[in-house]
């Protein structure tokens, strides 16, 4: 379900934040990778991997340069340096030129990433934010249009990870309910990401609905609501039983004359 929507048109997300969450299984440690829409609270999906390295990160980059258009974006991540390299890899075009040979990769232009790096010492925790890659006021600008103002932070995928925590019970610091495999795990981040995208309401993205002078009722509305997905909040029993659709079809390519059970096929399609 997820997969389905996020294919559907790409968006433009003004600001996006990732981080991660490290999972205790019965055999070892897992890394959940996670990234955030800022502006529609939106789960934009997650990478289960048993190692904290620059393949995981290189996979939550990919998908988020698959629903991302090319706009203005900032990318705010902790300190890890894989996501620096992560981000100027994926967000790349190749430009052909009709000459032969690979075409060169050109880098989007309106990419921007900062960090936000928390050092421990002596029992105090500075804080220091860097602008890797982009202009102060470029930022300045993605961060007023997606979160109301503000300075760089990672606030907003770290309230994400407390839901998960919430939500998930294998991602509780101290639990007796440990994951067997990988796959129980990256199937229970997608079920919890797609009943927090489509069935709960989110404070902060309610709109006034005014009735008088002085009477409002808020209007609630939920991440896929926001960003345009849905209508309405679903119930989980509604997204349990929804049914994505299949791939359009197309016939295999063959030499030679196709056969006439393909023709067939082909203009029951067409109509």
């Amino acid at each position: 379900v997820h997969e389905h929507f996020l294919g559907q048109s790409p968006l433009e997300l003004g600001q996006v934040q990732a981080d991660e969450i490290k999972v205790k299984t019965q055999s070892g440690w897992l890394w959940m990778a996670m990234a955030l829409m800022v502006s529609t609270r939106l789960w934009l999906g997650g990478v289960v991997s048993p190692h904290r390295n620059q393949a995981l990160i290189d996979a939550l980059a990919a998908q988020i340069r698959g629903v991302a258009l090319c706009r203005p974006l900032l990318l705010a991540v902790d300190g890890f340096a894989s996501y620096v390299k992560a981000f100027q890899k994926a967000f790349r075009t190749p430009l052909h030129l009709g000459t032969p040979g690979r075409p060169r990769l050109v880098p989007w232009p309106g990419i921007h990433i900062v960090q936000v790096v928390k050092k421990k010492a002596t029992g105090q925790v500075s804080l220091s934010r860097r602008i890797v890659q982009g202009s102060q006021d470029v930022i300045d600008l993605l961060l007023q249009t997606s979160q109301g103002g503000g300075v760089i932070n990672t606030a907003y995928i770290e309230r994400l990870n407390a839901t998960f925590r919430q939500r998930l019970s294998v991602l509780t610091r101290r639990t007796r309910h440990l994951a067997r495999q990988p796959d129980t795990v990256q199937a229970s981040m997608f079920l919890v990401g797609c009943v927090y995208n489509f069935c709960t309401d989110h404070k902060s993205l309610r709109l006034p609905l005014y009735i008088g002078e002085r009477q409002r009722k808020w209007v609630q509305r939920t991440p896929a609501i926001a960003v345009g997905w849905t209508d309405h909040r679903w119930s989980v029993m509604e997204l349990l039983h929804f049914k994505v659709p299949p791939p359009p079809w197309s016939p295999p390519v063959r030499r030679g004359r196709p056969s006439r059970a393909t023709l067939r096929l082909v203009r029951q399609w067409c109509t």
